[in-house]
């Protein structure tokens, strides 16, 4: 029986073979599929098992499926992968392990079929905010519908009046020209600059469900950005630490989403501290226009926030300056266990300290004329979005 397997398997006109479909290009944080087909060549029924060698990124080391084939069957299984940082990613082989009914042997095939998926900041989600904010349905991602205080300066047109229309908005000029009444028509202001300054340094390092905070953030500067830009605004991108990273100037050209995916896909931390007082000489040389800054950060403490924060208030004084940063996630669940022995009390005050002390942060930056965020980093995106229509709404940009 032993010689007749090995017979049919290694002598016998056939084989088993593989390929792999993946995308372009994997969005970052997100699930992406991937798909691979299985071909039996031989004759007859065999069981194979297919291992694919996956990207070193993923150390994933165990990835394997079973598949059973008839003869000159074809049959393809997908599968989900979850990247957590950009780059790119190689995937080797697939190593199909091929077996007849007997089941006393198997035949090694490998399908070379290795190839590379850069993974790109999460231009799923961005898609996901893009049509939610075309179709008018933002709300369904949480997004808050701002009610308008006030007129913006934009001037649109003159419509006739129907029910429900501030009657301050009354044009009597026109309606004495008119047989109807007429009505001044109003639209957000266009043409506003919107910048994500991304810190890039050590303090955006640490981690969160896999993804550290400069990935959640470089993929809810890249939604903000999409957002602005179908708002008819222009959106530009800064990324510093010790020095200036890069520097995309405010545009709404239809290019300028692919050079900010681009910007954003290359950069990397350097693990260095931040200077805030060389970003504050950058964006006051390069940005001659009052615009509105979103700067995704983190300080951790008080004393932190108070070395930086002549900087930040130099800043907010040439432009409209939001500062975001991060609650501590543990911190929080750590608060909201039950405390039974005396070292749990212990971990809860010194918790609940680090919360408070979060909390003074955003309180003291309020005081000093700044706009902050103070966020979990999955609530990142949404509370992002309604900071941007909040202070549109106001007309504070």
């Amino acid at each position: 029986m032993l010689i007749v397997d090995l017979l049919i398997l290694f002598f016998m006109q056939g084989g088993v073979e593989a390929t792999r479909r993946t995308p372009e290009r994997f969005s970052n944080g997100d699930d992406n599929q991937i798909t691979i087909t299985v071909t039996n060549r031989y004759p007859f029924n065999v069981d194979v098992e297919v291992i694919d060698e996956l990207p070193i990124q993923l150390q994933v080391r165990n990835f394997n499926r079973f598949l059973q084939l008839s003869r000159s069957e074809t049959k393809a299984f997908s599968y989900i992968l979850r990247p957590v940082e950009r780059g790119e990613y190689h995937f080797g082989d697939v190593i199909l392990l091929a077996q007849s009914r007997l089941g006393l042997l198997r035949r090694r095939f490998a399908s070379p079929i290795s190839n590379m998926v850069p993974v790109y900041p999460s231009f799923i989600q961005m898609r996901k905010y893009e049509m939610l904010a075309i179709s008018n349905r933002l709300s369904e991602a949480g997004i808050k519908r701002i009610r308008r205080v006030g007129h913006t300066m934009e001037f649109d047109q003159i419509r006739e009046y129907v029910p429900g229309d501030d009657i301050r908005t009354i044009n009597w000029q026109a309606t004495a020209r008119k047989v109807n009444l007429m009505v001044n028509s109003y639209e957000d202001e266009r043409s506003q600059q919107i910048y994500s300054i991304i810190n890039m340094g050590r303090v955006m390092k640490m981690p969160f469900n896999g993804l550290s905070l400069l990935d959640y953030s470089i993929n809810a500067a890249l939604v903000i950005s999409n957002v602005a830009m179908r708002k008819q605004d222009k959106a530009g991108i800064v990324t510093y630490s010790h020095k200036l990273h890069s520097l995309l100037k405010a545009q709404r050209h239809a290019s300028q989403m692919s050079k900010i995916l681009e910007l954003l896909y290359r950069e990397r931390t350097d693990f260095t501290e931040s200077h805030y007082a060389s970003l504050y000489l950058n964006v006051r040389k390069s940005l001659h226009q009052r615009s509105l800054l979103l700067l995704f950060t983190n300080f951790q403490t008080l004393t932190g926030l108070r070395r930086e924060l002549s900087s930040l208030k130099r800043l907010a004084k040439h432009h409209v300056l939001v500062v975001i940063f991060f609650e501590d996630v543990e911190t929080e669940s750590i608060i909201r266990q039950k405390g039974h022995a005396t070292e749990d009390i212990y971990f809860k005050t010194i918790a609940r300290q680090f919360a408070y002390e979060k909390r003074q942060i955003a309180k003291e930056l309020r005081q000093n004329g700044i706009h902050s965020i103070l966020t979990a980093p999955e609530n990142l995106t949404v509370n992002t979005i309604n900071t941007y229509l909040a202070l549109k709404s106001r007309g504070i940009i």
